[in-house]
């Protein structure tokens, strides 16, 4: 349940991320990936609240492919905004899913 919760309240940081992002610097890329990457956290949050194990895994690769995307853009940037709250956040996510995964 925990994992479920973390990756909709990721999916939502997510899509809201891109939407700034597009409201300050116009970047339609931003605006795409945090829609697309939002929708698929929060389908793997329903799946998991609906018992399927798919749900769990779509939610780990995602947010894994996130924290790896943020680390390199914080790397180039070094910015810690957005980059080191998501990739704080996307540790912590991770970390639910994984203690919520079936042993």
């Amino acid at each position: 349940m925990i994992g479920a919760i973390s990756t909709l309240l990721y999916g939502l940081l997510s899509i809201g991320g891109g939407i700034m992002g597009y409201r300050q610097a116009g970047s339609k890329v931003s605006l795409i990936a945090g829609l697309i990457s939002g929708l698929l956290l929060m389908l793997g949050a329903g799946l998991m609240l609906q018992g399927n194990v798919a749900g769990l895994q779509l939610a780990q690769i995602v947010v894994a492919v996130l924290v790896i995307v943020f680390l390199s853009r914080l790397i180039k940037t070094r910015k810690f905004m957005p980059a080191g709250l998501m990739i704080a956040t996307g540790i912590a996510t991770l970390i639910a899913l994984f203690l919520s995964a079936p042993l």
